[in-house]
Formats: C-alpha cells, structure tokens, sequence
C-alpha cells in the first residue's frame, strides 16, 4: 500500500478575512460606513455578461450549436435584469450617521443625550436609510424617540416619541 500525500491546504493556511473598508475591529477612530454606490461595479459587470450572452444567443441560435442554446438568452435575461437592479440601486449616500442624529434631534423635539444610529435599507431598489434611537437628556431619560432618515438626500421619513417606559429603576419588590 502506498501512502497518499494530501495536497489540500490546511486549516492553518486557510483564511478568510473581510475587506480593510470593513473590517471594524482593527479600525482606530471614527468607523465610516462603506458607501451603496459600491454595488454599481458587480452591476457593470452583470450587465457587460449578459450583453456577451444576448450577442452569442442572437448569432448562434440556430441549433445547430450544442453549446449556445436557449439557456444561453435565458442566462442574458437573468443576468441583466441583475445587473439593472445592481445599477439602480447603487444609491450615494450623502448623509452620514452624524448628520442622520442632528435630523433626528430636530425631528424628536426634546434636547437629545444618548442616541445611535444604524443604517438600514428601505424598499425594493433597497434606499439606504439612517435608524436613529434618542433618548431625552434627563437622567434616567422621560422620553425617547424613533426617527428614520433618508441616507441620500437627508429627509425625515418617519419618527416616534414616546414616554420612556424604562423611566422607573427601583429594584422591583416581591
């Protein structure tokens, strides 16, 4: 018997690792949130794939090819109605988090202390969208508020405010 020697790697050598635009944890200062306009490239790309589908469809459709068939129009279809979603969806982002808690702040109507900020994507062409949480600057807070702010072009889309329910911090007795 003969020993086979493995050629795959192993555990050690293989690493998966997320992009430096990223990658948070090795991040020192302010985090900046990675613009949507990124999406537009795998976008080009499906839509180039598909326009090279569609041509080879249209010129070697007539069956004599074994390769080019009716997948090959079906694939081009796919691909750029893809590609077309990806293109439109690129949306830029010209509102970033700090901007998003001042919108916030004017929209919520009490003096604002601790607040966050997460982004979130609305509808199907997926619109990059600001969550923003508030608290009143009370200590312990009396109100808090919901806003959501449009990432692109700044507009509040919706807000709440409400008493904080979470305003009595007595131990709770049996």
């Amino acid at each position: 018997m003969s020993e086979t020697s493995s050629t795959s790697p192993s555990s050690e050598e293989i690493r998966d690792s997320l992009p430096d635009d990223l990658n948070a944890s090795e991040f020192v200062g302010p985090y900046q949130f990675p613009d949507n306009s990124r999406r537009r490239t795998p976008g080009y790309i499906y839509v180039a794939v598909a326009v090279v589908c569609f041509a080879l469809w249209i010129t070697h459709r007539d069956g004599e090819q074994v390769l080019i068939n009716n997948g090959i129009g079906f694939a081009a279809l796919l691909l750029g109605v893809f590609g077309l979603l990806c293109l439109t969806s690129g949306w830029r982002m010209k509102i970033d988090e700090k901007q998003a808690l001042v919108a916030a702040t004017g929209a919520v109507g009490f003096a604002v202390g601790h607040a966050s900020a997460q982004q979130v994507w609305r509808g199907l062409r997926s619109r990059p969208t600001w969550r923003v949480l508030c608290y009143s600057s009370e200590n312990p807070p009396h109100q808090r508020g919901l806003v959501l702010v449009d990432a692109v072009d700044g507009t509040v889309i919706e807000h709440m405010v409400q008493e904080n329910p979470e305003t009595d911090w007595r131990e709770p007795t049996e």
